[in-house]
């Protein structure tokens, strides 16, 4: 009884795959940024872009910085609306699919 509980509880070899794939591709991006930043930094001539998005839930927060922000900040909202209409998409054929 004690060993199908260790069975029960121990990742599939699957699980530890994606775990670790995500773990990669994580650091990935994050090395990607720190370069982007570094590289700003070093070669920048002083004025510099930036914009985001912060999803609470299925509201978003848009914001930018920088001379030309009004464009990356349109952009982020065009993202925001995409990305929310595929969640309501995806939603509606994932109750399809249950029914």
């Amino acid at each position: 009884m004690v060993e199908k509980e260790k069975v029960a509880e121990s990742p599939s070899n699957g699980q530890r795959k994606f775990l670790m794939l995500f773990i990669i591709g994580f650091f990935i991006i994050f090395l990607g940024i720190m370069i982007l930043i570094i590289a700003t930094l070093v070669y920048g001539e002083g004025s510099a872009n930036f914009g985001g998005i912060i999803f609470i839930w299925f509201i978003p927060i848009v914001f930018g910085v920088g001379p030309e922000s009004k464009w990356i900040v349109l952009f982020a909202i065009i993202l925001a609306v995409l990305g929310i209409a595929m969640l309501l998409i995806m939603r509606r054929e994932i109750k399809k699919v249950k029914d």
